[in-house]
Formats: structure tokens, sequence, C-alpha cells
């Protein structure tokens, strides 16, 4: 061994274990530092907020929710959306400006199917504010004059919103949970947590590892008519570490009247719940707000307009459970879906 290489030895030898010694301490005190469980309500429903950090976040995860609730919430009577559908004359914030534009985007994308301007519909088939009587054709007809994204547009030097009509109503419903786990990603990888995962009303965001050191798993409930909400019967587990969940159906939010079923998803463009045999929608997403809204979309367009979508789309992944011929559950999902699939 000549000097040179003598000498190069020398100083990498005691670099290496320095190297060595300060990996094994980052990661004693990362197997050392608590998880911490938050739970509480927003925007009508439960979250659940699992991350490992030295101290509890809850207080300031509170306000980031408090933010997303105030722009987007339809029944919080201050938030910028409640603004803008009473017509007044109103500066939006970013973080509507940000949900109005992907909206805009993915509406366009599939082809009106998901539509934020879609308020005036759900609230006459009774899934809104109101719950009277049964909507009329003539009633239907009317409304859908006053719906469609590309009534309605956001004017960038003012930021405000110009709609066509002033009759026209805006509801997030579809996009703000999935956004709301977006906002409190953020928050959190703003203060270095590697490992968390945020759930909104079913909508979820991973990040890292569980509690167990695991990637995490989330199941995909089995859509049965569960209008209470009680069942928790699971058709599968995904594994879905680092990626973003929501799950679009019809199986709890419906009531029949005269024998007859009627879902909470309405077809923008006929106006009326949609009726075909998609029953729930899960899509995988790099962001929770375009995970929701395109499952939304998928619940609107039915199995075979979804796949043309996502032929469109690699990025995205889709499980879809519908009803075969003779009323069997049978399953669907994306060929890049199956690595994803947790074998029990």
């Amino acid at each position: 061994m000549d000097d040179k290489r003598k000498k190069r030895l020398t100083w990498q030898l005691p670099f290496l274990a320095l190297l060595i010694i300060g990996s094994i301490l980052i990661i004693r005190q990362q197997q050392a530092m608590p998880y911490h469980h938050d739970t509480g309500l927003v925007f009508g429903t439960m979250y659940n907020i699992t991350y490992q950090h030295d101290k509890n976040l809850k207080e300031e995860i509170e306000k980031e929710l408090h933010k997303v609730d105030s722009a987007l919430s339809m029944f919080n009577e201050e938030s910028v959306i409640s603004h803008v559908n009473r017509n007044e004359d109103y500066h939006v914030n970013d973080m509507f400006a940000e949900v109005f534009r992907l909206a805009e985007k993915i509406s366009e994308d599939t082809q009106g199917a998901f539509d934020i301007t879609v308020a005036p519909l759900v609230n006459a088939w009774g899934f809104g504010f109101k719950n009277g009587t049964m909507p009329t054709h003539h009633a239907i007809d009317s409304l859908r004059g006053i719906v469609g994204y590309k009534k309605i547009k956001l004017n960038s030097k003012t930021m405000t919103v110009e709609k066509e009509d002033p009759r026209m109503m805006l509801d997030c419903s579809a996009i703000a949970k999935g956004y709301g786990c977006d906002v409190v990603a953020r928050y959190l990888r703003s203060q270095d947590i590697k490992n968390f995962m945020i759930e909104i009303g079913g909508e979820v965001i991973t990040c890292g590892n569980n509690p167990k050191r695991l990637p995490w798993r989330i199941a995909v409930t089995k859509p049965v008519n569960d209008s209470l909400n009680m069942s928790n019967e699971v058709q599968t587990v995904l594994n879905i570490t680092d990626k973003a969940m929501a799950t679009s159906g019809n199986y709890r939010r419906f009531y029949y009247k005269n024998g007859k079923k009627y879902a909470h998803t309405i077809d923008p463009k006929t106006g009326s719940p949609v009726q075909h045999d998609l029953l729930s929608a899960t899509v995988l997403a790099n962001d929770c707000a375009t995970a929701d809204a395109y499952a939304t979309a998928f619940m609107v367009m039915g199995k075979e307009k979804a796949k043309k979508v996502l032929d469109r789309h690699p990025e995205l992944l889709a499980y879809m459970i519908y009803s075969d011929s003779k009323g069997m559950m049978e399953v669907w999902y994306s060929p890049n879906m199956e690595k994803k699939i947790h074998n029990q």
C-alpha cells in the first residue's frame, strides 16, 4: 500500500465511523420519538391524525383545519364560499382560489362530471340544506340552467368570482375533505415530520411508516347500504404509504321514496341522481384533493368512462366496485393498483 493511499484511509476511516455513529443515533432518536393521535370534528365529520413528533400539535393542526373551513364550508356563514354564494363584493383568499382552479381543471378533464356548481341540484334532491318534496322535471330543467362549471370563473386580477347567473351556488364538499388532508400534510412536512397519516371523513393521505414501523395500510369498505354508518365490513386493504386515497360511493348517503333509491351523487348534466352499476370508486393520487375530486367524478361517469380517464392519467390508480348483471358485487382495478393490494 503506497503512502497516498494510507493517508487517504487515515482521514476516510474516522469520517466513515462518525457517519455510522450519527446514523445510529438518528435512527434511535426516531424510534424513541412518540406517535401522537389526535381526533375531532371538522367539516361536519370526524378527523383522525397520527404523526410522530416530540410534542403534540393538535392546536396547530386545528388552526390549519379552521383555515380550510373558513374558505370552503357552506355551513359557515362567514366562509369565503358563503360570501361568494351570497353574491357579495368579496375578494377570495388563496385557499379558495387554489381549490377553485383545481376543480376547474378536473371539471374540464372529466367533461363536467365533476362540477362544484352543482349545489342547487344537490339541495333540490334533499342532500344539502333543504329536505322537502321531490323536485319536478320542470324544476330540475330550470335548475340545470344555473349549473355548469363553464358559467363561472375566477378573475385572477381582482380575485373575485364572476357568475353568468347570480342564482349560481358553489359546493366544494366533494373536494374540501381531501384538500383539508393536503393542508394538514403540508403543515406536518413543514415541521419536518416524516411519518404521519391524516384521515378526514374517509379521505386519507400518508407519509413514511406507521407506529409499528410498517407501511401504512388503509381498508376499503365494502359498499353495502349503510345510511347510519354502522358497517365497517372490509372489501380489501391497500398499501398507500406516500399516497393520498379517497373513496366515493352511494351506499351511505341515500334515501328511499316510493320504493325507489335516490343516492347523493348528482349528475350535473341530467340534474338527477346517477343510476348505474358503479357502487364505489377509490382513487389513489399524489394529493388528496385530486383523489377526492376524481373519485366523485368516476361515480358520476360510471366504470367504462372512468377507465378512459385513467388511460390518460397513469399517475392515478383506481379500485372500483360494481354490480354485475346478476346483482353480484364485482371488482375492477387499474393494472398498477395490483401492487398496492395487501394480501391479508
